[in-house]
C-alpha cells in the first residue's frame, strides 16, 4: 500500500501495465434473461393497453348509440363486485381479519361517495368542453392516454404505497376520460363512462398488481380474457384498427421479449481498476 503524501518516482496515475489487464472484468453483474419469464412480465403491459383500447371502444359505442348507458352502468357495478370479491380472496390469509373489516368499511364508504359525486357532476362534465373543437379533444385525449401508458406502474411490488408516476398515470387517464365524456349527448352516458373509467384506470391497476404478485396462472388467464374482451368490444366500431391493435399486442407480448433475449449476446460491459471505486457498506 502506497503512502499518498510521500513523493514517488512515478506519476499519480501510474499503474503497472503487466497486471493492468489482469483486473479486467466483462459483464461482472450481468444476469441473463430467459424468454418465458419476460413474456409473463409483459402481461401487465398487455393488460393495460387492452384496458385503454376497450375504454376507447366503449366511448365510440356510446357516441354512436351502439351501447345503452344503462347496460354500461350495470356492467361497471358487476365488475366492481367481481373484482372486490377477487381482492378479498387474495387478501385472505395475508391480512388480519380486523384490517380486512376496516378496509371493507372504508371501501363501501368511498364507493358510495364516488357514485354520488359522479351522478351530481355528470351534467357539468357534459358541457365542460362545449366551446372546444372535436379535433382538439381527440388530440388532447390521445396525448393523455399516451402519458397514462408511459407512466403506469407495471410492477407487482408496490402494493402498499403508490408511486408518483402511477398517480400521474391515473390522473392522465381520468382527465382523458372526462374530456371524452364531454362529447356524449346525455348525462347518463357521461356518468356511465366516467364510472367505467374510474374502475378501469384507478381500481383495476391495483388489482392487476395484486394478482401479478400472487398467481402467475391467474395473471395469464386475466391477460387472455382482457385481450379477447377488448377485441370483441372494438370489432363493431373500430374494425379497421383491430388488426393493427392485435399485431401490436402480439409483438409486445411475444416478439419484444425474444428480441431482448437475442440482444443479450451483444452486451459487453467492461470493468477494471480505472473505474470509480464503489464502496461496500454492510447492511
Amino acid at each position: 500500500m502506497e503512502v499518498l503524501w510521500r513523493r514517488h518516482d512515478h506519476p499519480d496515475n501510474y499503474f503497472d501495465t503487466q497486471s493492468f489487464l489482469f483486473f479486467l472484468r466483462r459483464n461482472a453483474n450481468f444476469r441473463p434473461y430467459t424468454y418465458w419469464p419476460l413474456v409473463l412480465l409483459s402481461c401487465a403491459i398487455t393488460q393495460h393497453l387492452a384496458t385503454i383500447f376497450a375504454f376507447v371502444s366503449v366511448f365510440v359505442r356510446l357516441q354512436e348509440h351502439y351501447l345503452d348507458p344503462h347496460v354500461l352502468v350495470w356492467v361497471s357495478v358487476g365488475g366492481f363486485f367481481l373484482g372486490y370479491l377477487l381482492w378479498e380472496l387474495l387478501e385472505r390469509g395475508a391480512v388480519p381479519q380486523a384490517h380486512r373489516r376496516a378496509n371493507r368499511v372504508k371501501a363501501v364508504k368511498s364507493s358510495i361517495l364516488i357514485f354520488l359525486a359522479l351522478m351530481s357532476l355528470s351534467p357539468v362534465l357534459r358541457t365542460l368542453t362545449a366551446a372546444t373543437s372535436s379535433d382538439s379533444i381527440w388530440a388532447l385525449s390521445a396525448v393523455l392516454f399516451v402519458l397514462n401508458a408511459l407512466l403506469a406502474d407495471y410492477s407487482a411490488i408496490s402494493l402498499r404505497g403508490e408511486r408518483l408516476t402511477s398517480v400521474l398515470s391515473m390522473n392522465a387517464a381520468v382527465s382523458a376520460s372526462v374530456v371524452l365524456a364531454s362529447r356524449l349527448s346525455s348525462d347518463l352516458a357521461v356518468f356511465a363512462l366516467i364510472l367505467f373509467s374510474v374502475q378501469a384506470f384507478a381500481l383495476f391497476p391495483r388489482l392487476r398488481r395484486r394478482v401479478g404478485s400472487c398467481h402467475f396462472g391467474l395473471q395469464v388467464a386475466s391477460t387472455i380474457v382482457l385481450f379477447a374482451a377488448s377485441v370483441i368490444v372494438a370489432l363493431p366500431v373500430l374494425r379497421p384498427i383491430v388488426a393493427v391493435y392485435m399485431i401490436l399486442q402480439l409483438c409486445l407480448t411475444f416478439l419484444a421479449p425474444a428480441v431482448l433475449v437475442w440482444a443479450q449476446k451483444f452486451k459487453n460491459e467492461i470493468r477494471g481498476p480505472w473505474d470509480v471505486a464503489v464502496p461496500k457498506v454492510n447492511r
